[in-house]
């Protein structure tokens, strides 16, 4: 939702490249950063089948923007297609959820469950989650204000701050709740978490800038960025899928992917003050 929120007010802002590099940004920071520093913490063991059918979905959703976006624009129609994938998507993850339940327990649902308050009313619920709404709305009008002042001071493109300042902003909540789950030993919503947010960034964020200001793409989005999302999520898939029994992200390759992700903001830093 904070990705959502900010590529929509950045759009509407006028700034639709800080929207574009927010959702893949977001993506390229889900992986190497937030899944990184947690196999750091604590090496993750990747036990559900769910996740397992969540993998394939995500390189079909990959290839679907990247087919989108290869003629070097962010049209209106992409957007459409790609809000509509995301309905599609959540209708197949909410079906196969519910046969889920008819197979047996996934460990991904029985971590879910666990985290599901029982002792809280409706009311209280729904006072906090409006007290969410509000304070996530402002304060992601007032990370954008911040990100354009901190382009416009330096001289920095749109694309770069969307890429790293703003990513990284907005991909803090996915951080703080990866590294807790794993802390409980809920190492497949850790995972879990970064699967569907980065489903939710190409099918929902990206659409966004599309549909409120349709625009041209900066050439480095297909040729430096998408390539990087692409690679980590390969590594992701091959560190992670387990094809004889659960898959297993250890401390060694939680570094890699940190690395990996360090080195791209230096890049992107050189190439931002160039």
């Amino acid at each position: 939702l904070p990705e959502m929120l900010v590529s929509g007010i950045a759009a509407s802002n006028g700034n639709p490249a800080l929207g574009i590099g927010n959702a893949i940004g977001s993506n390229i920071a889900n992986i190497g950063l937030v899944l990184g520093i947690t196999a750091l913490v604590v090496p993750l063991t990747v036990a559900s089948s769910t996740l397992k059918r969540e993998y394939p979905i995500l390189f079909v959703v990959m290839l679907l923007a990247g087919a989108l976006l290869w003629d070097g624009d962010l049209s209106r129609l992409d957007g459409t297609i790609l809000f509509s994938g995301f309905f599609l998507v959540m209708g197949w993850m909410v079906w196969q959820g519910m046969n889920g339940r008819k197979d047996g327990v996934d460990p991904l649902v029985a971590e879910l469950e666990t985290e599901i308050p029982t002792d809280m009313s409706t009311g209280v619920a729904l006072m906090w989650g409006l007290l969410g709404l509000v304070i996530l709305i402002a304060s992601s009008r007032l990370l954008v204000w911040g990100a354009v002042e901190v382009a416009q001071s330096f001289g920095v493109s749109d694309l770069i701050i969307g890429l790293t300042i703003v990513a990284i902003g907005t991909s803090l909540p996915e951080l703080a709740a990866s590294v807790m789950s794993a802390l409980k030993g809920e190492d497949d919503m850790a995972v879990g978490n970064v699967l569907g947010s980065n489903m939710f960034n190409l099918l929902a964020v990206l659409a966004l800038p599309g549909l409120i200001l349709p625009s041209t793409l900066d050439a480095e989005v297909m040729q430096r960025d998408f390539p990087i999302m692409i690679g980590l999520t390969i590594a992701l898939f091959a560190m992670a899928y387990g094809f004889r029994g659960p898959g297993r992200i250890n401390r060694i390759e939680g570094g890699l992917l940190l690395t990996a992700f360090i080195a791209y903001m230096a890049w992107l830093g050189r190439a931002g003050l160039a």
